[in-house]
């Protein structure tokens, strides 16, 4: 028996569609007449429940139905954080900052955690001391605040502390194991006579450690009059907000040679010449940017030591003493701007130790945006200009 032969243009020209312009064709089941064709676009419109921002269908049938809306709750009002106060401590435990600038460093920040722990353990309350009194001192955990005389020598500055330590009789009191805090903890005890644990990398209200004979072996006792905090040793406080009163300090007695003394003037160093593992703002430029007069001209309106990426100094563009990253300067700078700089890995670690980096790059997904507490996504040969008209109109 023969199968019969297919006719693919007969069977194309039974589905065509009586339509004007291009054909159209039914690919389907051909639909019997009489029978009406469904519209699920306007099946779907006639279920959609009106009212609702979100929406809904009603599957049930019987067509729309009156659906009450309640309007969305009212966002709370946001409160003022609550300030813990220590009327009448237990005791004493004074945090010494070095306070660099008058703000506090990451440093001082953990000395005041560590100091926080000690209090808490017996009831007892933090008193910050420094030569300047910083604004956000209680959200860093101190009860009480003090501000020690300006002194310029340090023995100036230690018998001021003598005298704080002789009048408010704390239990424990702390200072960074920095440079400065460092060399006032060692004098204080000396003069005092006591003991003093350097660096403790572990404090609780039972113990500090730190290491010793090359890391091989701990020491750990229970917490002394005197320590220096090691960095990183400390988590800084951040729960709740403190009252962070202030009290006045008993005045050092006089050295004799004070009288010696005719005047005193801080001559700040000029930005352009500092160090730029000495610099506490660095302005850094990169490949994004081309106009570096107004850069320069920007760097010294804010007062920043100028630094550069890797590609900025193998150009020859900047020295490569202002190279910023692993293989040029390890930054502990408070704050770091960069410009036009996507962000290498190399670079990266150079700035691990800035506080703050605000960046500029037209790249929304660059390394350097995703570091920066502050970013600006814009054209940084755009941004430099407005900077300066801005620094210009308030100069004025």
């Amino acid at each position: 028996m023969s199968r019969p032969r297919r006719d693919p243009r007969a069977e194309r020209g039974a589905r065509a569609l009586p339509t004007q312009g291009r054909p159209r064709f039914q690919l389907g089941t051909p639909v019997p007449e009489g029978r009406l064709r469904r519209n699920p676009f306007a099946e779907r419109a006639a279920a959609e429940v009106p009212g609702r921002t979100r929406l809904r269908l009603d599957r049930a049938g019987g067509g729309p139905r009156p659906v009450s809306v309640a309007s969305p709750p009212a966002a709370p009002e946001p409160k003022a954080p609550e300030r813990r106060l220590v009327p009448e401590p237990a005791f004493l435990v004074l945090a010494v900052a070095d306070v660099p600038g008058g703000h506090l460093s990451v440093h001082d920040r953990q000395v005041l955690g560590a100091a926080r722990l000690l209090a808490d353990a017996g009831g007892g309350a933090v008193v910050l001391l420094g030569g300047t009194l910083p604004q956000d001192a209680g959200a860093a955990g101190a009860d009480r605040v003090a501000c020690l005389p300006e002194a310029d020598d340090p023995d100036r500055r230690a018998g001021a502390l003598m005298a704080a330590i002789a009048a408010l009789r704390p239990r424990h009191v702390l200072w960074p194991e920095s440079r400065i805090g460092g060399d006032l903890a060692r004098r204080v005890a000396v003069r005092m006579g006591e003991g003093l644990f350097c660096g403790a990398e572990q404090v609780s209200a039972r113990a500090v450690a730190r290491p010793a004979r090359g890391r091989l072996v701990e020491q750990r006792r229970e917490p002394p009059l005197l320590l220096t905090l090691a960095e990183g040793a400390a988590a800084p406080h951040g729960r709740t907000v403190h009252e962070a009163r202030p009290i006045d300090l008993p005045l050092p007695a006089r050295l004799d040679f004070e009288s010696a003394i005719l005047s005193i003037e801080e001559v700040p160093a000029d930005p352009a010449t500092v160090p730029l593992g000495e610099a506490d703002f660095v302005l850094s430029v990169g490949n994004g940017v081309t106009d570096f007069a107004t850069f320069a001209s920007l760097a010294q309106a804010l007062g920043a030591t100028p630094g550069a990426s890797r590609m900025v100094c193998d150009a020859g563009v900047m020295p490569r003493a202002a190279q910023v990253g692993a293989s040029g300067t390890v930054l502990s700078a408070r704050c770091y701007f960069a410009l036009g700089i996507a962000g290498a890995p190399q670079h990266l670690q150079g700035i691990a130790g800035c506080e703050h980096v605000v960046a500029v790059n037209t790249d929304l997904h660059a390394a350097m945006i995703e570091r920066a507490g502050l970013a600006v996504v814009a054209d940084a040969q755009a941004v430099m200009p407005a900077l300066l008209a801005l620094l210009a109109e308030e100069a004025s």
